[in-house]
């Protein structure tokens, strides 16, 4: 896989699902991976997972909101494993509900994880690839930042921040040689998604109640869909895209 193999590869929020994932995805052609996330055990499923197919992985415990921490996390990494060509931003965290009963804690935490960390993840990759004048940034971030959903008000908010910061980094790191995209999934079978609503199957078919359109592919994504579209947009075959979002979610928001 041109421009995957032998690169150095940070993902966030590979403990579990789509995070882990694509790091999973990305060991299995060739890069060298550094798994982040605040879960330690979960990131010791992640190396067990990515063992199990005869590939490694090295883990780092690191909170994306820490912006310090965020600064040494790229140190050690590069210290180790050598000049950072890969990054995606998988952290998030979501809670739902109607914004009315949104506590403030519930809206800092979503803010801090899925906006402050692609803040800072993306400032450190400015910061390193810039100067080198080459590199990837995937931002996973939500169709629920580009179509209003009940109850997900305050997420949604925190996706399309991460989105909107994702593509104007983008904008200003295309001239140095670095591509910045966004892979916006949407109900897809992770541990979050099973905390969020014991009912998937009311996802596939909608909600008209809610006003939430179904997903016309029939199914719910798999953490899998998702990394397959970050693994294009990190290899040489997406050498020409850049600021795009491509949405993983089997027609569910109509676009």
């Amino acid at each position: 896989m041109n421009g995957i193999t032998g690169a150095v590869a940070v993902v966030t929020g590979a403990a579990s699902g789509v995070g882990r994932a694509v790091a999973a995805d990305l060991a299995a052609r060739g890069a060298r991976v550094a798994a982040v996330d605040v879960d330690r055990d979960g990131l010791a499923g992640t190396v067990r997972a990515v063992e199990g197919d005869g590939h490694t992985v090295r883990t780092l415990v690191a909170d994306v909101t820490d912006t310090v921490r965020v600064e040494s996390l790229f140190d050690e990494v590069e210290a180790e494993l050598g000049p950072v060509d890969t990054v995606v931003n998988a952290a998030g965290t979501l809670s739902t509900g109607p914004l009315a009963d949104c506590t403030d804690q519930d809206w800092n935490r979503m803010i801090a994880v899925n906006a402050t960390g692609v803040f800072a993840v993306g400032r450190a990759v400015a910061r390193r690839m810039g100067p080198r004048g080459r590199g990837t940034l995937v931002t996973i971030a939500s169709n629920a930042a580009g179509v209003p959903r009940s109850g997900m008000a305050a997420y949604a908010a925190s996706k399309a921040a991460a989105v909107a910061l994702t593509k104007s980094l983008g904008l200003e790191l295309a001239p140095l040689g670095v591509r910045c995209n966004v892979v916006s999934p949407g109900s897809t079978d992770t541990p979050m998604l099973r905390a969020m609503t014991g009912d998937t199957q009311a996802l596939v078919t909608g909600d008209p109640e809610r006003f939430k359109v179904g997903i016309p592919l029939g199914r719910l994504g798999q953490p899998e869909d998702v990394a397959a579209a970050v693994r294009f947009l990190v290899s040489d075959a997406a050498r020409h895209i850049t600021m795009h979002e491509l949405y993983v979610d089997g027609g569910a928001a109509l676009r």
